[in-house]
C-alpha cells in the first residue's frame, strides 16, 4: 500500500486533537505530526524552535508550509513529515489555512483531505471548556477559516466531517475507512458548509 497521511483543516475548536486521538486509539501507526513553533502559546503538540531556524529551513527549500498566527511562527518541514512515513507511520497534519492544506498535499504521500466543521457557537463552547486564555483571536481566527474556504470553495476534500453533529469516534472511523479505500479529495458544497 502507498505510504498515506491525513490533513485535518478546521476552525479552532472542530476537533483536530480529539479527532487525532482517536485515530491513534484505532491504529498506532496514526501519529501526529509535530509542527515546528517558534513564539509564544501552547507548546503541546509542536517542537519548539527559533524564527531563525524556521527562516534557514525555508532558504534551504525545505519548508512544506509555514505561516503566522496568535504572535508566532509555524512551519511543516519535508525531513519531519519523510521521517514519520519513513517509519512506517501515518503522520496526522492539522491546518488552518486552505493554501497549506494544498501545499502539503503536494508532498508524495496518499493523503485523506480532511474538512472539520462545527458552528461559531460550538466553537467558543469548546475553547471555553479547554481553557483557552485567548478566546476572542480564536473566534476571530473561526471567521477568518470561514472566508478561507469561501475563497477557495473550489479546493478538493475527501471528506467533510460535521464534528458538531459527529463523534470523535466516528469521525476518525470515517476517516480511517477514506484512507483504506483511496477515497479521492474532490470538490464539495463548502458554500452550503459554512452558510
Amino acid at each position: 500500500m502507498t505510504p498515506s497521511g491525513v490533513i485535518l483543516y478546521g476552525p479552532p475548536g472542530s476537533g483536530k486533537d480529539t479527532i487525532t486521538a482517536e485515530l491513534s486509539r484505532l491504529r498506532p501507526e496514526y501519529a501526529l505530526f509535530q509542527r515546528l513553533k517558534a513564539g509564544p502559546g501552547r507548546t503541546t503538540g509542536y517542537r519548539l524552535t527559533t524564527a531563525e531556524t524556521i527562516e534557514s529551513l525555508a532558504e534551504e527549500g525545505e519548508l512544506l508550509y509555514r505561516n503566522s498566527r496568535y504572535d508566532a511562527d509555524y512551519a511543516i518541514d519535508r525531513i519531519g513529515v519523510a521521517e514519520l512515513a519513513g517509519a512506517g507511520r501515518i503522520p496526522v497534519l492539522h491546518m488552518g489555512q486552505v493554501v497549506g492544506a494544498r501545499a502539503v498535499a503536494a508532498f508524495p504521500l496518499a493523503w485523506v483531505r480532511v474538512l472539520l466543521w462545527c458552528s461559531e457557537d460550538v466553537t467558543s463552547q469548546r475553547c471555553r471548556a479547554r481553557g483557552d486564555g485567548d478566546l476572542e483571536a480564536r473566534l476571530q481566527v473561526w471567521h477568518e477559516t470561514r472566508q478561507d474556504l469561501l475563497d477557495h470553495a473550489a479546493d478538493p476534500w475527501s471528506l467533510i466531517i460535521r464534528t458538531d453533529d459527529v463523534s470523535p469516534v466516528r469521525a476518525a472511523l470515517a476517516i480511517d475507512e477514506a484512507r483504506l479505500a483511496g477515497t479521492p479529495a474532490e470538490m464539495r458544497d463548502v458554500p452550503g458548509l459554512v452558510a
